[in-house]
């Protein structure tokens, strides 16, 4: 009787366990590259929702603003890092997704800005993107927001990405750690991001061997601005990079998280609202979140909300802008 009942007990603890593991939900957030501020504050952000959130366990992993829409939509991940304009795009089959839409996105929160910033070492001959048409260049992996933006302003300073193989010129799909070892080592001669102003990667190659940030031209700036939606002017100043010997504008885009649409309401809501509730935790990751406001949540949102977000974003009273 005793073996019985130590057996039945046994049954019943594995049973339980059973149970709650098949009631977990997975949440999979894709962030951003090693080197990057994603990555981190991704990190940060799963381990939020893993204490604050009942019945979830969340786990991040790295991506890109491109490959995150795709991935997110095709249910790949849960949630994911990008730009505003990014998710427009994928959700329309626009620009670097070629046609093809992925309309399983969801919107979920606003966050902060970021600039598109091209460096080059400080005593290279480089002035102007228009010189970077048959040079060593490391833009970002295929599928980052990054390299398609490089992309787009390369076309607006005359020139591709082929062009610049056929001229002699080199593009490295690398990280941002090892772009910054490929310039300490003298083998690129311009690394551009997509990222915080101001960014690690760029403060280390700023502090050795010294670079210049590359400046867009107002004329063609405004051109982009005004056929290409989601994008923003940036103005790059010596209180983001000390070597700046005078401010410089560039392209800006507003860093988003999105949602699959499949992702239970209430998750949704628990999500965001621990997002939110624990801004302090995320300010001590990257000292950019200081510039994440709970009023600007919604700022820019240009696809759909996720209806768990919403509830959310109702109740504290705050509306797209």
């Amino acid at each position: 009787m005793r073996r019985f009942l130590a057996t039945a007990g046994l049954a019943a603890v594995i049973a339980v366990a059973g149970a709650s593991a098949q009631a977990q939900q997975f949440v999979r957030i894709v962030s951003g590259p090693a080197g990057g501020s994603w990555y981190p504050l991704g990190a940060a952000i799963s381990e939020i929702v893993n204490k604050n959130v009942d019945g979830v366990a969340a786990s991040n992993g790295p991506g890109g603003g491109v490959g995150n829409i795709k991935d997110v939509s095709k249910g790949n991940a849960e949630i994911g890092w990008s730009y505003g304009h990014t998710a427009y795009n994928g959700m329309n089959g626009k620009g670097a997704f070629n046609g093809k839409a992925y309309p399983n996105v969801r919107y979920l929160a606003t966050l902060y800005p970021a600039g598109l910033q091209t460096a080059v070492p400080a005593k290279s001959g480089i002035k102007s993107y228009a010189d970077l048409k048959d040079k060593n260049l490391s833009p970002g992996k295929a599928q980052w927001s990054g390299f398609a933006a490089f992309k787009m302003v390369a076309g607006y300073y005359g020139f591709s990405i082929d062009d610049v193989k056929q001229n002699g010129g080199t593009v490295h799909h690398v990280s941002y750690s090892d772009s910054v070892a490929l310039m300490k080592d003298g083998h690129i001669d311009a690394f551009t991001g997509l990222t915080s102003v101001p960014q690690a990667s760029f403060l280390d190659l700023e502090f050795s061997p010294g670079i210049r940030l590359l400046g867009m031209d107002t004329s063609v700036l405004d051109k982009i601005l005004a056929e290409n939606p989601g994008y923003i002017r940036m103005q790059v100043t010596q209180n983001d990079y000390k070597s700046l010997a005078q401010p410089i504008d560039t392209l800006g885009a507003v860093t988003v998280l999105v949602a699959n649409k499949d992702l239970p309401d209430d998750i949704a809501y628990a999500v965001t609202k621990a997002l939110w509730d624990n801004h302090g935790e995320l300010v001590k990751v990257k000292k950019v979140w200081n510039s994440v406001k709970l009023e600007n949540g919604l700022l820019g949102a240009a696809i759909d909300i996720h209806p768990g977000a919403k509830r959310f974003y109702d109740e504290k009273g705050v509306a797209v802008k």
